[in-house]
Order: structure tokens, then C-alpha cells, then sequence
């Protein structure tokens, strides 16, 4: 039985990452439970005092996990937040086929959280359905935003947006990555809602075109020629309004839930 810091106790393993694992724990003098992420301080790429200081920083927000506590042994760094339930990516994979209005549902809670967090100055860099779990008990209907270790700051010291520039790597889930990742462009706002989008086409198709490819550019390509598929005009819509946003450019989130709501009442879904 494995105690971290005299309170809370690892229970199971219920993820692991590119740089850690999760456990569902417990909170052995409250009995409350936890979910624990783990990161070895051997870890070249330390990113889990990034995303506590975040969850900090984002705290008592709508849809962000609550951070209980982070430190540090001889061996690993530890974050401890709330536990939370089944992710996007689960519900995909117990589903066989999800309904339009439900996914135009998610998407809205989800541009939601985007604009939370992109007023905070904060761009999250990996959005994917995996990052995204639903609420437990009275909060079952409520998404949960999660992951921030890739995230950054699109604002300088003095407040103003970063500048475009070129980078040598491609940020995210290639699956969902925006066609700028791919482009080795630096990344703002635009992307993560760009992302957002094949996130939900993948709910909606139940697969993307080119999740089986792993060349960067016929990824590319394949993103950039989805608006001549044959797809619902909503996805089409938000395609071509998110390619045109500027790299600096705020996103009308209030436009794009508009859209999403007036597709549910026009259906008649």
C-alpha cells in the first residue's frame, strides 16, 4: 500500500501518459477520492508543475478540475485534483454511433471552456477527447477540461499577443492537431478551436480520415480537403469560419455556439 505524504493513499491505475501515470486514490483522513498523476523527477520534459500551477491560477472555474495538492519526493513529482469521471474518448468507444445533437451538445459545453480559458490567456495545445472527462454524481453532465501540460501563455509580460513565428516541431495530437501545427506555425487561439473541430467529427464519423496515416503532409492535406467531404453544413461551416481567423484574432464563441444551437432547433433533432 503505497501513502503519499501521510494522506493520500493509490488505490488504481486508471491512465497513463506520455510523461506520467494517473491513479484513482483516496484521501485517507477525509475519505474522499482523488485522482493522482505521478511524474518522475528522471523525466528530461517536466510538465507537471506546469499544469498544477495552472490549475492554480484557473481555480474555481467552471469545468476545470479542483487541484488538492502538489509536491515533490526523492523520486516523483505528485498532483492531486479531484476525481472525475469516464472521458469523451470512453464514451466513443462504448457507443457505436453518437447522435448529432448530442455531439453539438459537447461541442457547446466545450467552446464554452475554450473562451474560459482563452480569456484567462491561456491556450490549452492538446485538445483531443481523451483531455476531456465528465463530471462524477450531481456534476455527471458537466465536461471537465484536463491535461494542461502543453499549455501556454498567448500573451507577453505586457499583455500583448505573442508574435507569430515559425517552430521546428508540430504541438498536439497529430490526429487533431490544426493545419498550422502542421505548418510548424506557432499556435494561438485559433488552433485549439480548429482541433475542437476534428474532435468532433471524429464523434460524428466515429473515425477520422486520416488516423491511419502517419505521414505529416497527407495528414495535412486530408485536413485541409475535409470541406469538400460530405459532411453536415454545421462541421462545414465551422471549418471555413476557423481557417480564416487571423493568427492573433479572438474567436466569436458566442457566433459558433449560436450555430451549433440553431442546427439542433432547425433539425428537428
Amino acid at each position: 500500500m503505497t501513502i503519499i505524504f501521510n494522506k493520500y493513499k493509490l488505490i488504481d491505475k486508471i491512465g497513463k501518459g506520455t510523461y506520467g501515470e494517473i491513479y484513482k486514490g483516496i484521501n485517507i483522513r477525509t475519505n474522499e477520492n482523488v485522482a493522482i498523476k505521478i511524474e518522475s523527477i528522471h523525466n528530461e520534459i517536466k510538465i507537471l508543475k506546469n499544469e498544477a500551477n495552472t490549475y492554480n491560477y484557473l481555480n474555481n472555474s467552471k469545468g476545470i478540475p479542483i487541484i488538492k495538492w502538489y509536491g515533490t519526493d526523492k523520486h516523483n513529482n505528485y498532483m492531486i485534483i479531484n476525481l472525475l469521471g469516464k472521458s469523451l474518448e470512453y464514451l466513443k468507444q462504448q457507443q457505436t454511433t453518437l447522435s448529432i445533437k448530442l455531439i453539438l451538445k459537447i461541442g457547446i459545453q466545450i467552446l464554452e471552456l475554450l473562451e474560459l480559458i482563452h480569456n484567462k490567456g491561456i491556450i490549452h495545445r492538446d485538445i483531443k477527447p481523451d483531455n476531456f472527462l465528465f463530471g462524477l454524481n450531481q456534476q455527471s453532465n458537466q465536461i471537465y477540461i484536463i491535461d494542461f501540460g502543453f499549455c501556454k501563455t498567448y500573451l507577453t509580460p505586457n499583455n500583448t499577443h505573442i508574435l507569430m513565428k515559425q517552430r521546428t516541431n508540430l504541438i498536439g495530437t497529430p490526429n487533431y492537431a490544426s493545419i498550422n501545427s502542421h505548418n510548424y506555425i506557432e499556435l494561438s487561439r485559433r488552433d485549439d478551436i480548429e482541433s475542437l473541430g476534428y474532435m468532433l467529427l471524429y464523434l460524428y464519423l466515429g473515425y477520422l480520415p486520416w488516423e491511419h496515416i502517419y505521414n505529416n503532409d497527407n495528414i495535412k492535406q486530408l485536413k485541409i480537403d475535409i470541406t469538400n467531404q460530405n459532411i453536415p453544413h454545421v462541421f462545414y461551416n465551422y471549418f471555413i469560419y476557423v481557417r480564416q481567423l487571423k493568427f492573433e484574432e479572438k474567436p466569436n464563441y458566442s457566433l459558433l455556439i449560436c450555430e451549433f444551437k440553431d442546427y439542433i432547433r432547425n433539425s428537428n433533432i
